[in-house]
């Protein structure tokens, strides 16, 4: 029974981020970005990596320097590599891919921004039918239309094939 419960407890750092994130979302992201590295600077670099991922995730959109948030980026990818098996974070994946791909868009590079976004792309299938994975979907679709991607194979997991000109 106490192992059912703690398995279904809920997790005080990710409230302590969420709460955070609330903060950030309403437009104080100087004083996020400041609780965010307090949290960093707690947990410490061999934390959770549940944790860190998460952490670090947030942590790169309160960065003004795209340079900084590309390397928070990368510390939530490591981290989650880290904590593979972890439960629902494959479906974290395509989130992390397309973040870093906006990242490289941002500081001109557009070649390791298609490399992230194919990323994204193929692990977009771990995404549910639901508003998190619509919304995601929807942000690799725009991504592309950016970069000019049409490598996109047909027949897609979330949208109708790309007409191919004759």
């Amino acid at each position: 029974m106490a192992e059912r419960q703690e398995r279904t407890a809920p997790d005080a750092v990710l409230t302590r981020i969420g709460q955070v994130v609330m903060l950030h979302h309403a437009g104080d992201r100087e004083e996020a970005r400041g609780r965010l590295l307090d949290l960093w600077a707690e947990l410490g670099e061999h934390g959770d990596p549940l944790h860190r991922c998460t952490l670090a995730h947030y942590l790169a959109d309160t960065q003004d320097d795209p340079s900084d948030e590309l390397a928070w980026d990368l510390r939530a990818l490591s981290a989650a590599d880290e904590a593979e098996g972890a439960v629902g974070l494959r479906a974290f994946y395509p989130s992390l891919h397309l973040n870093l791909a906006a990242d490289y868009v941002k500081l001109g590079r557009a070649e390791a921004a298609r490399t992230h976004l194919r990323r994204a792309r193929g692990a977009a299938v771990a995404l549910g039918d639901d508003g998190y994975g619509d919304g995601v979907r929807a942000a690799i679709s725009r991504l592309e239309l950016r970069l000019g991607e049409d490598d996109r194979p047909d027949g897609d997991s979330w949208g109708p094939p790309r007409q191919r000109p004759n």
